[in-house]
């Protein structure tokens, strides 16, 4: 067939691709060990917990300029063929900054302004995601090793920030706020289920099937405006109605290794990087929350997790190769 036709069907099926930029190196590597990202869209910043160099690495989005915040203590891996842990997960609060720690089961404060890094609280186990819900000063984090959510106050009633462990009955895996409505979103990766949990009560209060199938559903991202969540099944997306008990709305297929997505609320766009094609897909979210892809972008292999800027513009993961991939919205 030729080339010029195998191209037209290429961008009729995924849509044209995508502008890809230069990639950002991370110091400490390669490889830099990447996995829950977060955007502080206010301060247009990117935060990397980058894990084996003990560094958060903070990107501002106008300069690609990159500060490591360092001394983050690390540890040898569960498996040989990983790199060490450290930092790992990231949430914007009032003015700082959580970083979740997989070495020594910490969350760290830092200035989301100055870089300063605070004070640290140490968790009953492992941190594995982490979430600020801003109603309640409080910091949720995702604790699958016990089977649990962590609730650590931040308000500053205690000095001793009192931690309360919710439990489950599954792992939870990957999450997302809706902060006006005061609910907290999880998986449970070993039941293909997403639950609601309610923030004042601490208690779960709906579930239902993800729509991922056996491997389970990974992360998840919000839009709380149109009430859609949208939920990373390992071979794509789906999207959830939450005004209809989750009712599945929209399904995106991209290829295989998907783990943290990302959505990007101003131009409606959501990104989901498949690490086994070295793929970026971006989706257009109708209002109904039917999934259109409009662009595709090569990333690198096991390339799995992405973060959005306010415009969103794309940030994924290339632990491998010690950077980040930058991936402009399609025109």
């Amino acid at each position: 067939m030729r080339a010029d036709l195998v191209l037209s069907l290429l961008v009729a099926l995924t849509g044209p691709p995508a502008p890809v930029g230069a990639p950002i190196a991370l110091p400490g590597g390669p490889p830099v060990g990447m996995d829950y990202l977060t955007a502080d869209r206010v301060q247009g910043k990117i935060w990397v917990p980058a894990g084996n160099t003990g560094n958060v690495d903070v990107v501002d989005v106008a300069t690609r300029r990159v500060t490591a915040v360092g001394g983050f203590p690390t540890a040898a891996a569960t498996r040989p063929d990983r790199p060490r842990r450290g930092p790992s997960s990231a949430a914007v609060a009032d003015g700082e900054v959580w970083i979740g720690d997989r070495a020594d089961g910490s969350v760290c404060a830092v200035d989301a302004r100055t870089l300063a890094r605070g004070r640290c609280i140490r968790l009953p186990s492992m941190p594995d995601g982490v979430a600020y819900v801003a109603a309640a000063h409080e910091l949720w984090v995702t604790t699958p090793r016990d089977r649990s959510i962590t609730v650590v106050d931040l308000s500053g009633r205690s000095p001793a920030a009192p931690l309360v462990t919710i439990k489950l009955e599954g792992d939870p895996e990957g999450l997302a706020v809706d902060a006006a409505r005061g609910i907290f979103y999880t998986n449970l990766e070993d039941k293909d289920r997403t639950l609601a949990i309610s923030v004042r009560d601490r208690k779960v209060v709906d579930s239902w099937p993800s729509g991922c199938g056996s491997e389970g559903a990974r992360g998840l991202a919000i839009d709380p405006d149109r009430r859609l969540l949208f939920d990373a099944c390992t071979d794509g997306a789906v999207a959830q109605d939450l005004g209809r008990h989750g009712k599945l709305v929209g399904r995106l297929k991209t290829g295989g290794g998907v783990d943290n997505i990302d959505y990007a609320a101003g131009p409606g766009l959501l990104l989901v990087a498949s690490g086994r094609d070295a793929t970026l897909t971006t989706a257009r979210v109708a209002p109904t929350g039917a999934l259109t892809s409009v662009a595709t972008a090569p990333t690198a292999a096991g390339a799995r997790c992405v973060v959005a800027a306010a415009d969103g513009t794309a940030y994924v993961a290339d632990s491998a190769g010690g950077r980040l991939i930058v991936v402009k919205p399609p025109r």
